[in-house]
């Protein structure tokens, strides 16, 4: 066996996917709760993950655009815009101990299974790149919140947008934390040793445990500070519905006053 070369091209895509509605429209696929896949007629395979990410094993790039091409016919709806693609490479040596070498993965030999855990490990890369972003944006946005009230010392009484933010970061901590719970230890990775060393060899490259933490933390600051800011603009809203009562007393005993 020579020194063999094997690439892995991910694409990840807004919208999550259901991988029981694709698996009707891919009738050859396999799949299992947190993967599909296929052998493509152009050789090598598709992976597809619940998160919206594909990773093309061993595939150029026209085999690869007629995959996607595919994927819009079966999912009309799926946006224009691609969230961000990645690729990775992994070389076959022989007895090799699975290694990173320079950003490339060494193994002594890449089966199916193994192979599917590289996809797994790329595509959750792939999602926690994706709602990185997106936490991050809640996090300046929350950020402005409390800025606002160091500043202030309260916030406004109407607070429709207020609630349509926070309506938006519980949407979006639920998305990230059901998808990214479903990237668990693949069953390659208990059943074969070499699987298991190239899954911590590919965490440990992505860093993917200390980013799940990170993004945990995150979510859990702004949903911190969202109460916190919900506690101060409902309290403005009670003194001024105890307002509201007082003045309209007075008000009534000054007509009964002028009345007499």
């Amino acid at each position: 066996m020579g020194n063999a070369v094997h690439t892995f091209h991910a694409l990840a895509f807004v919208e999550n996917f259901s991988l029981k509605e694709l698996a009707l429209r891919y009738p050859e696929a396999k799949r299992t709760h947190h993967r599909l896949w296929f052998s493509a007629p152009a050789g090598g395979t598709v992976f597809m993950f619940p998160s919206g990410a594909l990773v093309f094993h061993d595939m150029g790039q026209p085999a690869r655009e007629a995959e996607i091409a595919r994927l819009r016919r079966a999912l009309p709806g799926l946006s224009d815009a691609q969230v961000l693609t990645e690729e990775f490479s992994v070389r076959e040596v022989p007895d090799a101990r699975p290694d990173i070498e320079s950003g490339v993965l060494v193994v002594d030999e890449l089966t199916f299974e193994r192979a599917g855990v590289v996809a797994l490990s790329i595509a959750q890369s792939a999602a926690m790149e994706y709602y990185e972003r997106i936490v991050d944006q809640m996090f300046t946005e929350t950020d402005r919140l409390v800025d606002r009230l160091e500043k202030v010392g309260t916030m406004p009484i109407f607070t429709r947008k207020l609630h349509r933010f926070i309506g938006a970061a519980i949407g979006t901590r639920s998305e990230v934390l059901s998808v990214l719970h479903l990237f668990d230890k693949p069953d390659a990775a208990w059943d074969d040793p070499g699987a298991e060393k190239i899954y911590e060899q590919l965490r440990a490259e992505f860093d993917l445990v200390d980013r799940h933490q990170a993004l945990e933390l995150k979510l859990r600051s702004v949903q911190d500070a969202l109460e916190l800011v919900t506690d101060v603009a409902r309290d403005k809203r009670l003194v001024w519905l105890e307002v509201s009562i007082v003045v309209l007393i007075v008000f009534e005993i000054a007509l009964n006053l002028l009345r007499r």
